[in-house]
């Protein structure tokens, strides 16, 4: 059983999810917020799986939220969601670790997908947020850095994991077994010097590898 904690301010949001979540067989709602005051306390005795996390909140945003999550929950998986496709704030929780970006008018059946995706050692991410994540750093930075010599292979992926693809929709685009994605994924994690699907696709876009 997967679960989830959702943070946001709206409750009419807040139960529509609870809802939603409630009716999947495999996947339970544990808490629920209107932002993440006390989120280190209040997760404490039942840490999720999964939170989906609004980026904007009063009190303590959603990005504040990640970073603490990240500090005292790295295991948690952090899907964030936005009315905005915001390319400043948008990288921002994904320097601070959110591993997926959907917005809130994506479809039920897309949530519930994403879900399942970070579960799988993903990050899902909405179309129009990928394309706007890619042109605001593709604007930044024009020339190609590949400073960390990874194989064409390992680009390859590197690209997938930036459009948000699974470790098994890798697998089947480029016609290869799920095992050894993972250990592509594996071999870039440590030629880059980092830890999760987050930093990977962060210094991708920053260092404009792909």
């Amino acid at each position: 059983m997967i679960k989830i904690a959702i943070f946001d301010d709206h409750k009419e949001r807040r139960e529509a999810l609870k809802l939603l979540i409630s009716l999947q067989d495999n996947m339970e709602c544990i808490a629920d917020f209107e932002d993440c005051t006390n989120l280190v306390e209040n997760l404490r005795s039942n840490v999720p799986d999964v939170v989906l996390m609004d980026i904007y909140m009063p009190g303590v945003d959603g990005i504040t939220g990640v970073k603490l999550l990240m500090e005292n929950y790295p295991q948690t998986r952090i899907i964030m969601q936005t009315i905005f496709e915001d390319d400043e704030n948008l990288f921002n929780s994904l320097l601070a670790g959110a591993d997926g970006y959907l917005l809130k008018k994506a479809t039920n059946e897309k949530l519930i997908e994403g879900i399942l995706e970070v579960m799988d050692g993903g990050g899902p991410m909405s179309p129009g947020i990928a394309k706007r994540v890619l042109e605001y750093f593709s604007k930044k930075n024009k020339v190609k850095q590949d400073v960390y010599n990874l194989s064409k292979r390992e680009l390859d992926i590197l690209s997938y994991l930036v459009k948000g693809f699974s470790h098994k929709m890798i697998a089947t685009e480029l016609f290869i077994s799920p095992f050894t994605v993972n250990n592509h994924i594996k071999n870039i994690y440590n030629k880059m010097h980092v830890h999760n699907v987050s930093e990977a696709v962060a210094t991708a876009i920053q260092k404009n590898l792909i």
